[in-house]
Order: structure tokens, then C-alpha cells, then sequence
């Protein structure tokens, strides 16, 4: 049963909404900004209403899935976990767009949203708004804004590990983050390195 539960989250997240409603605008959003097939691309390159309904559909391809497993799975225990874990690496690894997907922002915040009951993407959000503004102050700010980005969403998630400890959440919440983490650090892996690479030169 969490094999089938997991299937279907994995082909979930897989769905690129965004890059597909670019497409139908006719924006190739993979060459407009970082390149990442998300809502905030097809913002830049659709306008405000294309980038909304894209960024609406990669949280709720996220949310979905984990909801409906929570209610009408095996919802308990460890089994939630592969369930969890599968839309991000769906979106990360999306066979419709040759393995090659998306950073898996949104659709992060759509399974925490599920998981927690939004307590824990609303705690995310408000650790990344802080570590924004921490980095106009300590010259994140001068990097540009992708390599700013992955500092925040990687950095982010590491100190939302010590909310959720704190608050004790379950063991499958903590192991589902464990996944989350390296997803994310995998899919902003080159904007990080690159970031790392100027502080370096700078310093």
C-alpha cells in the first residue's frame, strides 16, 4: 500500500506545471533567468497571474498526495516517510523533462504544509525571511540572487531542523527532513558552489 501511495506522490510531483504552462504561453522558461523550470521563472517570464498559478500547482502537487495519504492511507508511523519524500525527488528527477527537474521549493512547502499542518512551512518561511534579511546586512545581498537563494533555502532548512526538534515533532517528520535536506542541497548544489567560490575570492 505505501508503494502504491508513494508512486503516485513520486508521479505527482513530476508534473511541471510551470514549465508547461510557459509553454502554453509560449515561454521557454528553462532559458529565462537561473533556468529553474519553477513559478518564479514562469513570473518573470509570463507575468504575475501565469506565475501564481504555476507556483499554486508545484505546492499543491506536494500537499495533495501527503494529505490524501494522511487520511486515507496507512497514516501512521514510518511509512509516511517515502510518501513524503516523493514529490520533491518527483520534481528534482521529472522524467518529462529528461530527469532534470526543478529545485523543489514550492512543492517542500506543500508537503511540510500536509505533513504539519502548515506549523512547519510557516515556521520555514519565516526562518527564510530572517536569513533574507541577514544577508543584505552581511553581504549575501552582493551575490546574485540565485546564489543568494540557495544560501537561504539550504541554510534555512538546516536551522528548521532545530525547530522541529525542539517541538517534537515524530521520528518520521525528522527522517522526512533528512530526505528534504539532501534533496534541496542536491538541486541548489551549483548555485551554492558558486556562491562559496566568490565569498572566497572576496574575502
Amino acid at each position: 500500500m505505501v508503494i502504491a501511495w508513494t508512486a503516485l506522490a513520486l508521479l505527482s510531483g513530476s508534473l511541471m506545471f510551470s514549465y508547461w504552462l510557459g509553454l502554453l504561453t509560449r515561454h521557454n522558461i528553462r532559458a529565462v533567468g537561473d533556468g529553474n523550470p519553477g513559478g518564479v521563472n514562469l513570473w518573470k517570464a509570463a507575468g504575475f497571474r501565469w506565475g501564481l498559478a504555476g507556483i499554486v500547482l508545484d505546492f499543491l502537487k506536494g500537499y495533495a498526495p501527503v494529505w490524501l495519504f494522511l487520511h486515507f492511507g496507512e497514516a501512521s508511523g514510518i511509512g509516511v516517510v517515502p510518501v513524503a519524500v516523493a514529490p520533491v525527488a518527483g520534481h528534482a528527477f521529472s522524467p518529462f523533462l529528461g530527469f532534470k527537474g526543478g529545485k523543489g521549493i514550492a512543492v517542500t512547502f506543500g508537503v511540510w504544509s500536509a505533513l504539519t499542518g502548515f506549523e512547519a512551512s510557516l515556521a520555514y518561511a519565516v526562518i527564510l525571511a530572517a536569513l533574507k534579511g541577514l544577508g543584505k546586512l552581511t553581504g549575501t545581498g552582493r551575490l546574485a540572487s540565485s546564489e543568494a537563494d540557495a544560501i537561504q533555502v539550504v541554510s534555512g532548512m538546516m536551522v528548521l531542523s532545530f525547530y522541529l526538534v525542539a517541538r517534537t515533532f515524530a521520528p518520521e517528520v525528522l527522517l522526512f527532513w533528512v530526505g528534504n535536506f539532501v534533496l534541496l542541497a542536491y538541486t541548489h548544489w551549483r548555485e551554492w558552489r558558486s556562491a562559496a567560490v566568490k565569498r572566497n575570492i572576496t574575502m
